[in-house]
């Protein structure tokens, strides 16, 4: 499997083991000896336990809740394989937080995403390795290299075996104007059309639907997006796709099911059928809602961590 001598070696935080163990299984290999915790007060720690001097290591923690904890805990196990003379150390963040706060939207605005891109650099990050950037335009926040995966294919296939044999009764949607490029990707791989749900956003975290470009009468519709909060512009957009415009049955799936404050009850009591999250957050122990499913990216992730290690192409991982 491996073209050189150099050894890899794959290290987890707390945020996400269940993958990075997925992702280790994927390769035939064990994951890394690490001890990750707080002390006390609350400050993280990081303790190695195997050496890594000139290894290929990968660090695999999502920015999820609780992000400021899993945050820090990335840039200080970075920081431990930097000072333990890890031969490149790639951040492997299969959901980055931050990334909405892309760019200045009204004075005195923070750019947090560019403030997180600075610290993950300067802790020591050689590269980094993520899916679905809310903002694409993040690659470039970074003075190092950034692959950014994409979910679609994995949507794709799914979805192609669901509803392949029905292209004309189904369609794929957009929840807002920002996601039409994503979600038309997606359709285009699927062979079916696209309508997009039109919304004006108040505030932060809720929105009002304006009305549906798009005709999704009598049509089973799958909602397209790259994450869920809480949940409120995902349902708002479903209950307009079935009063509004017509539509007989809503699917829906993103990236990230962040899935904060209401959102599984909002999911739980809306009209959707089904939403499908990766498991780039991992699922919340707490949640017990039938219509929500997940699927893995342990394979994607593998396979791009081969390719960046063996240093080859990983672009054929985009289409």
């Amino acid at each position: 499997m491996i073209s050189h001598g150099k050894d890899i070696k794959i290290f987890a935080g707390s945020s996400n083991k269940r993958l990075a163990e997925a992702i280790c299984k994927e390769m035939g290999m064990e994951l890394g000896n690490a001890e990750v915790g707080a002390f006390s007060d609350g400050e993280n720690f990081v303790s190695i336990y195997e050496t890594v001097r000139g290894s290929d290591v990968f660090v695999v923690q999502s920015t999820c809740a609780p992000v400021n904890d899993n945050l820090m805990e990335m840039l200080i196990m970075i920081d431990a394989l930097k000072r333990a003379s890890a031969g490149r150390i790639t951040a492997v963040m299969p959901y980055f937080g931050y990334a909405r706060q892309d760019r200045k939207t009204k004075p005195r605005d923070p750019i947090s995403a560019k403030l997180v891109a600075n610290l993950i650099t300067r802790a020591g990050a050689d590269r980094v390795l993520t899916m679905d950037l809310h903002a694409s335009q993040i690659q470039g926040f970074f003075d190092i290299p950034v692959d950014n995966l994409l979910g679609n294919p994995i949507f794709t296939r799914h979805f192609a075996e669901r509803f392949g044999d029905d292209v004309d009764g189904t369609m794929v949607v957009s929840p807002d104007v920002g996601s039409v490029a994503r979600a038309r990707a997606f359709a285009q791989k699927l062979g079916m059309g696209l309508a997009i749900v039109d919304k004006r956003r108040q505030k932060a975290n809720s929105s009002e639907v304006m009305n549906i470009i798009g005709d999704v009468r009598g049509k089973r519709v799958i909602l397209f997006d790259d994450m869920v909060d809480t949940g409120g512009s995902l349902c708002g957009a479903a209950q307009a796709l079935v009063e509004l415009g017509g539509a007989t049955e809503v699917y829906a799936c993103a990236s990230h099911g962040v899935l904060s404050g209401p959102a599984v009850d909002r999911i739980e009591k809306s009209v959707i059928k089904e939403v499908i999250f990766l498991d780039t957050v991992p699922a919340r122990s707490d949640v017990k809602c039938d219509k929500i499913k997940y699927l893995s990216v342990a394979h994607m992730f593998a396979e791009a961590i081969e390719r960046i290690y063996e240093e080859v192409s990983v672009s054929k991982l985009f289409s």
